[in-house]
């Protein structure tokens, strides 16, 4: 049973990395934006998908990095750790940025 949780877990991670590079080229535009909250919003979900990337990719590194590479392994566990946490923190921001420029409107 913890032998297909774990593979769950890859494949969930495998997914949303590919989702993460889908909705960073969706967010991929040359035109400038005038009104700054819709500059400041798209930055947060471009910044969330990117930190998001980065775990998916240090987690996917993480997994295939043989054992004994402790300096290696400790890194990429740092890196994972902060960048889910930099990804929390954009996606919570996003909705607090949305609530501030409407109290701002009215």
């Amino acid at each position: 049973m913890c032998l297909v949780n774990f593979f769950c877990h890859e494949f969930v991670v495998a997914v949303s990395a590919v989702a993460c590079m889908v909705g960073l080229l969706l967010l991929w535009d040359t035109k400038q934006e005038t009104n700054e909250a819709q500059v400041t919003e798209e930055t947060l979900l471009r910044m969330s998908f990117s930190y998001w990337l980065v775990y998916c990719l240090a987690f996917g590194i993480e997994k295939m990095v043989l054992p004994h590479w402790d300096g290696l392994t400790m890194t990429l566990k740092i890196t994972t750790a902060l960048s889910y946490f930099l990804t929390f923190s954009c996606i919570l921001s996003l909705p607090l940025h949305k609530f501030a420029v409407h109290e701002v409107e009215e």
